[in-house]
């Protein structure tokens, strides 16, 4: 496959992926504000949201103050923002465009739908809307165009270039999401398994389609090094990161070329790590440093397929 089409393939997926995530992420944070706290503490919230996505520097250069719906507006809407929902879900339409004739038209159909209904939205439609409707929206539209890939696609080097994207921007951002919650201090009076930090934890699972898999998997009350297991180790959850590892180390075995040995060596070791860890080590030794190093490892994984498989940065 030439390295363009891989190219707009990767990034078309990692675009659509990255909407949901920033959608996931911001909904952590909405719904972690319903619970009572300072104006001190809510800014502190957001500002280590903006912090743990890396956009708190470009949203300082544009807005003067950290507020709820300063962060939505700059996380949603604004076009110079690259991260933006809105610029997000514009990239993966025009990466889509670039190789239509390599896409389903189901898959074109459903990536050019979801570009032209975002392009719509306004800030005054959200308010009408509802953030939690509207998030809810993006990580539909971001279901339905992975489920038409599965549905449709060939099973060829397209659709590993399209999963490869996928999962290596899941793993990025459910290691951001977990880690929010390190970010963000209890209120005052609170201690580690109190009714506020019980609520932080069920906004975190639900935020990733993940209340009900921890009912099932622990039938027990909700505790940090369970969250932590479940997001990190738990291979059969789809959203943690053994399970992005295990796909990504399993699709790059079917697109190897003579230059991916190394990258598809990284792959398999941080698949075989994350398999056989044990959470109370990880805890223990400090799950924030843990999943800090886990994102370097992944942005490194992703440089090396950039530079293996895709067009080169001029």
């Amino acid at each position: 496959m030439l390295s363009r089409t891989a190219d707009h393939l990767y990034w078309m997926a990692r675009y659509i992926e990255r909407a949901e995530n920033t959608a996931r992420m911001l909904e952590v944070n909405y719904r972690m504000s319903m619970v009572p706290q300072s104006a001190a503490q809510q800014e502190q919230t957001w500002a280590a949201t903006l912090r743990i996505m890396g956009q708190e520097a470009g949203f300082l250069d544009r807005y003067a103050e950290i507020t709820p719906d300063n962060v939505l507006e700059y996380m949603i809407f604004d076009s110079q923002n690259l991260s933006s929902i809105h610029s997000c879900l514009r990239a993966a339409r025009e990466n889509a465009h670039a190789v239509r004739g390599t896409l389903t038209s189901e898959l074109w159909e459903t990536t050019n739908e979801t570009w032209l209904k975002m392009r719509d939205f306004s800030w005054d439609h959200f308010q009408d809307v509802g953030a939690g409707d509207f998030f809810e929206w993006v990580k539909y539209r971001s279901h339905l165009a992975s489920g038409v890939t599965i549905g449709t696609m060939l099973q060829d080097e397209s659709l590993r270039f399209i999963r490869l994207g996928t999962f290596i921007e899941r793993a990025d951002n459910t290691a951001r999401i977990l880690d929010v919650k390190y970010q963000i201090l209890l209120p005052a009076g609170e201690v580690e398994g109190g009714s506020t930090d019980f609520y932080q934890w069920a906004a975190l699972l639900r935020s990733v389609s993940a209340f009900e898999v921890y009912r099932k998997v622990y039938r027990d009350l909700i505790t940090p090094a369970r969250v932590a297991e479940l997001l990190l180790l738990r291979v059969d959850m789809p959203r943690s990161l053994a399970r992005c590892m295990k796909e990504v180390y399993s699709n790059l075995q079917r697109v190897r070329n003579a230059h991916s040995a190394e990258t598809e060596r990284l792959a398999g070791e941080m698949d075989a790590q994350l398999r056989f860890a044990r959470i109370q080590d990880i805890v223990k030794r400090d799950l924030h440093a843990y999943t800090m190093r886990l994102l370097d490892r992944v942005h490194l994984l992703a440089n090396r397929i950039a530079d293996d498989f895709l067009v080169p940065v001029s």
